[in-house]
């Protein structure tokens, strides 16, 4: 079986370098990382992941802009959201565009993987619906 192909985006480095390592110990493959929207944006063209683990709060385009422009140009490209905001306003915002889950931080591997394997098995089972 193959890996489920990810790219991780996030302004601070350190979230990446953590969420990777999570991802990589559940074993998915990190395909690539972006530090802002819109430098992710031709990776998700270009990579095409099955998953984009996708920080909300970044500088210049925000998560929630990154998340409606992937939706429109690589329709089925699971979204995971990554927060410190827990607000119900945003999570209903981001799922209302189409992302499959939410990662509150400060996250931990249990969390992250939990999110993931609920986003990967589709709007139908997810816990939002």
């Amino acid at each position: 079986m193959s890996k489920i192909r990810v790219l991780v985006v996030d302004d601070d480095n350190l979230m990446r370098q953590l969420l990777k390592a999570i991802l990589n110990e559940e074993g998915y493959q990190v395909v690539g990382e972006a530090r802002d929207g819109a430098s992710a944006l031709p990776l998700v063209d270009k990579l095409r992941p099955e998953l984009v683990c996708l920080d909300v709060n970044m500088p210049g385009l925000s998560g929630v802009e990154v998340l409606k422009l992937i939706q429109e140009r690589v329709p089925g490209t699971k979204v995971v959201m990554i927060t410190g905001d827990s607000s119900m306003t945003t999570v209903r915002e981001v799922v209302s565009y189409g992302a499959l889950g939410y990662i509150i931080k400060p996250f931990n591997q249990a969390r992250v993987a939990s999110a993931i394997k609920a986003a990967l098995k589709g709007p139908s089972d997810s816990p939002f619906n």
